[in-house]
């Protein structure tokens, strides 16, 4: 009752709660048995007091069980060192006493979804400066960390970590169910060095693929904007135009405007540009081949071997600017980025 009686402040709708009500709000939360087993522990006078109270109390605001319950805990672990509860225990012990809604509001603010928005801000930092940040962190750590994050900035992540140590982090990731408040705590300590930290830096930010994304995006005469810019800095929309003509997007060309591209782009360049291109890309070009072509090709492709990356990108490139002159000729029709269909 001691380690109770110390629990006394303001919660945020201005309510003062007496340590023996926050006591009462506690013991109606742990459900009945644990409830029991502390209520033998007290002298008469304590157990009168306390039971009275839980007897007087309903209609208990969330934001109280909430401090009570924080309250507690901190309390508990600074005097026992004894690691509190796991989320499956309080879970089932708050449902018993509170109710499923409230128990799982209680459980959202103990058990850290307090971090996430602590965690969106890191969306802005370069994935190859966070997985320097959190290298030397132990394996558990570096998997908690990328579970709080989007699944694309996670493998963006993992993959600038070394490769030796990668399978390891996924393992830990996919064994994660409950993460302890302990954890979360270092977790939030390691995110809050990892902002100030970055608060200090220069943020990175790839202002040409960008534009070209908007562009892509952007409904109305798209046309007409690109040349507006164009008069203020041509070497700035060269580049912009250029990273609105990637690669993958022959995935999504008709066949027509495929057909009329393989027109002019020699089987030899193909040959190389395809070389560890997405299946979906692949697919798109030899689907549009005659057969007897396609089978010739893909005896090309077997015969020309390794080629270097340099290499691959560079004739891709080459692809592309012969896409791009075809459809400033307005001799195919690009389309450059996935729209929505209705069947």
């Amino acid at each position: 009752m001691a380690e109770l009686n110390n629990m006394n402040d303001n919660v945020d709708d201005g309510t003062v709660l007496t340590p023996v009500e926050q006591a009462a709000i506690v013991l109606l939360s742990i459900g009945e048995e644990p409830a029991a087993a502390v209520l033998r522990c007290l002298s008469r006078e304590e157990l009168l007091e306390v039971t009275q109270v839980m007897s007087r109390m309903s209609g208990i605001k969330v934001e109280s069980v909430k401090h009570a319950m924080q309250t507690f805990f901190d309390d508990y672990r600074q005097q026992s060192g004894v690691h509190g509860a796991s989320r499956t225990y309080l879970k089932r012990s708050l449902d018993l006493a509170l109710g499923s809604d409230i128990a799982n509001s209680v459980l959202n603010n103990i058990y850290g979804d307090a971090i996430r928005p602590k965690m969106a801000r890191l969306q802005w930092a370069s994935p190859k400066w966070l997985a320097e940040y959190i290298v030397n962190e132990h394996v558990q750590m570096q998997a908690v960390f990328l579970a709080f994050l989007p699944p694309a900035l996670a493998g963006q992540i993992l993959d600038a970590l070394p490769l030796d140590g990668r399978d390891l982090v996924l393992l830990n990731l996919a064994r994660l169910d409950e993460i302890d408040r302990d954890l979360l705590i270092e977790l939030d300590e390691l995110v809050g060095r990892c902002l100030g930290t970055l608060d200090t830096q220069s943020t990175s930010v790839e202002g040409i693929r960008q534009v070209a994304e908007i562009l892509n995006r952007m409904p109305g005469n798209r046309a007409a904007l690109v040349e507006l810019l164009r008069a203020h800095d041509p070497e700035v929309v060269s580049e912009i135009e250029m990273s609105m003509y990637d690669f993958f997007i022959l995935s999504r060309q008709s066949e027509v405007a495929i057909t009329r591209i393989l027109e002019d782009v020699p089987l030899e360049l193909w040959a190389i540009a395809l070389k560890g291109a997405e299946p979906a890309v692949r697919d798109a070009i030899l689907k549009t081949m005659p057969r007897r072509q396609a089978q010739s090709f893909e005896d090309m492709m077997r015969r020309s071997g390794p080629v270097p990356l340099s290499r691959i990108e560079q004739t891709r490139q080459e692809i592309m600017a012969t896409v791009k002159g075809l459809a400033d000729a307005g001799e195919i029709e690009v389309q450059l980025f996935a729209e929505a269909v209705v069947e």
